[in-house]
């Protein structure tokens, strides 16, 4: 037996699953039906214990295909029926299988429909997954002990050490994009590259200076700037923050979730945490430009304040207001709390969404945002 205890006392009993540890993190929810293995994977979920909110977990595996980075980065899972079947053509193991290997700890039979009721009315909070033989007091102190997720820079912790080139992998010969890994998703960087993009991946701390200078002699400077996906609080993110602001400009930007933030942060506006955040693959977004409602998939737990530093805007007009590059307009906007989800910089060539148009996992509505950042800035290379 084992159970989930939460910093303020509240406790979900359950049954051992994954590996024989204790894991402490803050604990987040997820409301997707799929996807466990591309969540679990996901560096945005670093030291944080996922809840699943669909009941049956596991059921059709895992496999090298799902993985969205180069290992597990959830602290923990936590379920309601969890299964280690095989179902699926290309499985290669079985889930809880999967995550023992991994040294992860997992629980089932936990009443999560109830676990999740507690995070939505008293928010996201630290918490952990813990063996019988631990006592609620020795759990309180190794929770006391985690840093709350307010005020943290994960960045570093899931960036690459170094820069290095991905070519392209479909699509005509297409743009040079300098990438800011603050924890890119594989299936991002997949879709990059069958766009015909030539990727030049660099660690969260580089410069303005190294993300504009070519690679090698005779090469040119890259055409835009990606700003990646990633854990953590984007307000303790002030030197990447820096940099963008160096950027801002002087090249075609486009941010998707942290990146979002940070982007958003680089021209003056400022981010907040949000009681329970967005994680999901069903979450309704409207685009403001369009007219169109898009279901997206999302995985992100502080937002974007908007015009006199409201949470949530009311209208479905393009609001506009004035940022220290120029004006924004809201481009898109949460259908389920009025949130703010997408910007565009018409000054400062730069655009933002808050959600992951790459899918993985999560409906396709949003890839062609793919499509219109190659197109850009291949137009904008063609006319050069």
């Amino acid at each position: 037996m084992s159970f989930v205890y939460l910093e303020d006392g509240a406790r979900f009993d359950g049954v051992s699953c994954g590996a024989a540890v204790v894991a402490v993190g803050e604990v987040v929810f997820n409301t997707a039906m799929s996807g466990y293995q591309e969540s679990m994977t996901d560096p945005s979920y670093a030291r944080q214990l996922l809840t699943f909110t669909y009941p049956h977990i596991g059921n059709y595996g895992v496999s090298g295909a799902a993985m969205e980075s180069g290992g597990v980065h959830a602290r923990g899972a936590i379920m309601r029926a969890a299964g280690n079947g095989t179902s699926s053509a290309g499985a290669t193991s079985g889930w809880l299988d999967w995550l023992a290997e991994r040294g992860v700890a997992a629980i089932t039979d936990v009443d999560t429909r109830a676990l999740v009721r507690h995070i939505r009315e008293a928010g996201a909070m630290r918490g952990g997954i813990f063996p019988d033989a631990i006592s609620e007091s020795q759990a309180r102190e190794l929770i006391d002990a985690e840093p709350s997720m307010s005020g943290r820079d994960l960045a570093r912790e899931v960036s690459p050490g170094e820069a290095f080139t991905l070519e392209p992998t479909g699509g005509p010969d297409g743009p040079t994009i300098a990438v800011i890994d603050t924890g890119i998703k594989s299936s991002i960087v997949a879709n990059l590259r069958a766009r015909g993009a030539r990727l030049r991946m660099h660690p969260c701390t580089v410069s303005a200076a190294e993300l504009l200078a070519p690679t090698r002699e005779g090469e040119e400077a890259p055409d835009g700037v990606f700003i990646a996906n990633g854990p953590g609080d984007p307000a303790a993110l002030s030197y990447i923050v820096e940099e963008l602001r160096g950027l801002v400009g002087r090249v075609p930007l486009f941010g998707i979730c942290l990146g979002h933030q940070l982007l958003c942060r680089a021209v003056g506006l400022d981010t907040y945490k949000m009681r329970f955040g967005h994680r999901g693959a069903n979450h309704p977004v409207k685009d403001l430009e369009t007219g169109q409602i898009e279901i997206t998939s999302q995985n992100h737990g502080f937002a974007v304040l908007g015009p006199g530093g409201e949470r949530t805007i009311e209208t479905d007009e393009p609001v506009r207001w004035e940022t220290d590059f120029g004006a924004a307009e809201l481009t898109h906007i949460n259908l389920y709390d009025r949130t703010v989800e997408g910007l565009r910089l018409p000054e400062a060539g730069a655009s933002t969404v808050q959600y992951h148009p790459e899918a993985g996992p999560g409906p396709h509505d949003s890839l062609h945002l793919f499509d219109r950042f190659i197109g850009e800035l291949s137009r904008a290379r063609a006319r050069a």
